[in-house]
């Protein structure tokens, strides 16, 4: 289904991340993965991506939060692919804490990283998805975006920010071919999750309809669906995974 695509997933080197490569190298996509610190699991992960699944991939150190990063991390991608076809902005980080008590450079990290990461990477890819005239974007957002988690306040926003990133990008790209949505995840079971304590992690759970958390495998399907050119006429859209999490 997406063989000869070039993948460029952020944050790719665990969690959702890796998911998302793995799925995406089993429908044929060779693979970027893109990591903050250019990691030993990274290079691992993509090593590991190349043997099960016979497709091109490569690790790649990148700060999202640095334009000129971005930038660097695109075209060393183009000139190792030749391509790149599908962005996946994934890199997120979380600072949680009450407003009366959340920290300058706490709030400042999470935006820069979450938000203005989105923002870098894809204006690193304009003019590349441009010439192509062909390619999908899909941007990580959150139920925190949705439904303002208290102790999330530079999270949620950081997350709305990339929702409405994300239509503003759909616009702009639609004539030339390309897609951009968001998916919105709820409570799913990673490292990042693992981190809250057993009675806020109850109490999400009570919480979910479907009364499980999400594994970074459902976020993955959804993600390789918005990838793939069965989804060609869709864009602009936040399309929530969260078990019926923010059923309103």
């Amino acid at each position: 289904m997406l063989n000869g695509k070039v993948a460029a997933v952020t944050g790719g080197a665990r969690g959702i991340g890796a998911a998302v490569c793995r799925k995406l190298a089993s429908l044929g996509a060779d693979i970027a993965v893109i990591d903050r610190s250019g990691s030993d699991a990274a290079e691992a992960h993509a090593a590991e991506l190349a043997a099960q699944y016979g497709v091109r991939a490569k690790d790649y150190a990148c700060d999202v939060s640095d334009a000129e990063q971005c930038k660097a991390v695109v075209k060393a991608i183009l000139a190792d692919f030749g391509a790149l076809t599908i962005l996946v902005n994934n890199a997120g980080i979380t600072r949680d804490a009450l407003m009366l008590s959340m920290k300058q450079e706490d709030f400042d990290a999470v935006i820069n990283t979450n938000l203005k990461g989105v923002f870098n990477m894809t204006q690193a890819c304009y003019r590349p998805f441009m010439k192509a005239k062909y390619g999908k974007i899909i941007n990580l957002a959150s139920v925190s975006g949705l439904l303002g988690t208290a102790g999330q306040a530079n999270y949620a926003a950081s997350k709305a920010g990339v929702m409405a990133l994300t239509k503003v990008t759909a616009r702009e790209l639609a004539s030339r071919n390309f897609t951009c949505n968001a998916v919105a995840p709820g409570f799913i079971a990673t490292d990042m999750t693992a981190a809250i304590s057993a009675e806020a992690a109850e109490n999400y759970l009570k919480s979910i309809p479907l009364g499980r958390a999400g594994t970074p495998e459902d976020v993955a399907n959804l993600i390789a669906f918005l990838a793939s050119p069965e989804s060609d006429y869709l864009t602009g859209e936040v399309i929530r995974i969260d078990g019926g999490l923010a059923i309103s």
